[in-house]
């Protein structure tokens, strides 16, 4: 009696029941709980980014139908769906704040898990993973943003390349490897295409299954002093329904504010590339890769008998490389002064990022 209590009611459910065992899914998932702490609330950012995800995936296969990735017809196309197709520029709206809502989701989430020591053993490779999701998240973007092939999009990529063309030893592979030859040409335009509906998304797929299955192996990552606290004043949050049903009203909260900015500002298209033009005036990439566009601008053309941007690329490259190993130089000591270094170093990255990401929407 207690076994047919236990199955899942309604014909359907038990019909799945009966092939895929169901009820073994739903007690998994009552017994899974997160701890309720002050900053609980950081907890949901990994499962918006998620969302947010699905909606690329779901807008970019819509876009997919109508767009053609070459140098004569990727504008037309472009314009072909926003101007002609039902609720073509809707979609194309969704699309690209989407891609913007997904980055800001995946920083926060990760400046979370930062500040709440979630890299620490045994979770190294979970943070690995997770800040190989942002790499792909921001390579997205990068390669995203050429596709409509307009003129903003077009320099914007030129400039983009040419810093990743300063890297030194395989700055120049690199270069071509991205190009598809010394300039940013239609095979560029190819090339991103590949990179950002095939080689991306197949890479970011397999790092999200792993993250999600060493999440759900090790469990959500518990802050030090929530540890430290007795076992009968630890408080959690049943996963589902309680914490599930949390989500889903966020859930529904960002795709509200994803379809409020997707129709009151919808992306604007632009004028076609023209290879052979100057650069217009305030090429600017997209925010998350702003305050790097910023610092290379702040930089003279020689430092220490250096390219300016050579010693930029090598500082960003150094700063970029600790921060995907803090696993590897965090160690705990027992006053905890290391706890309040990466505290401060964490501040540091945070306002650094912002003052010079306002600085590049406010300077020409």
């Amino acid at each position: 009696m207690e076994e047919k209590n236990k199955k899942p009611k309604g014909k359907i459910l038990s019909w799945l029941d009966e092939r895929y065992d169901l009820s073994g899914l739903l007690e998994f998932a009552k017994k899974k709980s997160v701890p309720k702490f002050r900053e609980t609330i950081w907890y949901y950012f990994g499962g918006v980014a998620l969302l947010l995800f699905v909606v690329q995936v779901i807008s970019g296969i819509l876009l997919l139908m109508y767009y053609k990735g070459t140098e004569d017809l990727a504008f037309e196309s472009v314009h072909f769906i926003s101007t002609k197709v039902s609720f073509g520029w809707l979609i194309r709206s969704v699309h690209s704040w989407s891609a913007n809502l997904m980055v800001l989701s995946v920083f926060i989430h990760m400046f979370s898990v930062y500040f709440l020591k979630g890299f620490r053993k045994p979770r190294e490779l979970t943070w690995y993973t997770g800040f190989g999701l942002l790499a792909i998240s921001m390579a997205f973007g990068f390669s995203g943003y050429l596709l409509p092939w307009n003129e903003l999009a077009f320099f914007a990529t030129k400039v983009g390349t040419d810093i990743v063309g300063q890297v030194p030893l395989i700055g120049e592979p690199a270069l071509k490897l991205l190009r598809g030859g010394t300039d940013v040409t239609g095979a560029t335009l190819s090339r991103f295409f590949g990179f950002h509906v095939a080689i991306f998304p197949g890479i970011f797929v397999i790092l999200l299954t792993l993250h999600l299955l060493m999440i759900q192996r090790q469990g959500i990552a518990e802050p030090e002093d929530y540890q430290k606290l007795p076992d009968d004043e630890k408080k959690t949050i049943p996963f589902f329904p309680n914490f599930a049903m949390r989500e889903l009203l966020i859930w529904l909260i960002v795709i509200n504010i994803l379809a409020i900015l997707a129709v009151f500002f919808p992306w604007e298209l632009g004028n076609k590339a023209d290879p052979f033009s100057s650069a217009p005036v305030g090429i600017k990439p997209e925010w998350y890769f702003l305050f790097m566009f910023q610092v290379f601008k702040f930089l003279p053309g020689e430092i220490l008998f250096l390219p300016g941007e050579l010693v930029g690329v090598l500082l960003f490259g150094i700063g970029v490389l600790l921060w995907a190993i803090v696993p590897v130089w965090d160690k705990k000591t027992a006053r905890g002064n290391k706890n309040r270094l990466l505290t401060y170093v964490g501040i540091f990255v945070i306002i650094f990022i912002i003052v010079f990401t306002i600085l590049g929407f406010i300077l020409d």
